[in-house]
């Protein structure tokens, strides 16, 4: 187990396109928040809706979103976790690519770290190919550069092609009854 002092910044793509999409983003986002080490605050970027990408011809577009979170423990244990939050907020397993979902919760990175196992590869491998993950991620960590790139994600996002409708929405994760101090205490 990571000690505090050696805590990372985990970045956690949120993703819905079934059922109340912005509930389901609310409700992922909260069970992340509870992840964090005590005492911090989770960078939350705006809530984006993103055209579905690499899916069937009326898929329904996604609410998406990033969060970063302080994380003490390793990153096998957070996606383990991530998975069981997935379970609990009704996203079906197996998991079929590019099928509907409730929530999809995607660990990008673990600080500087870099791990390629069977079930988890961090960064995320698509990471700096994805406009719905790079709007977000680059609103609460524009000068973030990620293992294996050269750029920040400011920088990737700027230079990916034209293509795949990306827009923020005038919502947030936090509702309006989510005082900042009330958050602190939530964990």
């Amino acid at each position: 187990m990571f000690t505090n002092a050696q805590s990372k910044p985990c970045g956690i793509a949120l993703g819905s396109n079934l059922g109340n999409r912005l509930q389901n983003l609310r409700n992922g986002f909260w069970e992340v928040a509870r992840l964090r080490v005590p005492g911090t605050e989770p960078l939350v970027s705006s809530i984006y809706e993103t055209e579905p990408v690499d899916c069937e011809s009326g898929t329904p577009y996604y609410l998406n979103a990033v969060v970063q979170i302080e994380y003490e423990n390793k990153p096998e244990d957070l996606i383990t976790t991530l998975i069981e939050v997935e379970l609990r907020l009704g996203r079906s397993f197996p998991r079929k690519k590019n099928q509907l979902r409730s929530i999809d919760l995607d660990l990008l990175y673990a600080g500087q770290l870099t791990i390629a196992k069977s079930f988890l590869t961090v960064p995320h491998p698509k990471l700096h190919q994805r406009r719905f993950v790079l709007a977000p991620l680059a609103e609460i960590a524009p000068d973030l550069v990620v293992p294996g790139q050269k750029l920040s994600t400011v920088d990737l996002l700027a230079r990916l092609p034209a293509g795949n409708e990306v827009k923020k929405i005038n919502d947030s994760l936090l509702t309006r009854d989510d005082d900042p101090i009330d958050f602190r205490s939530k964990g």
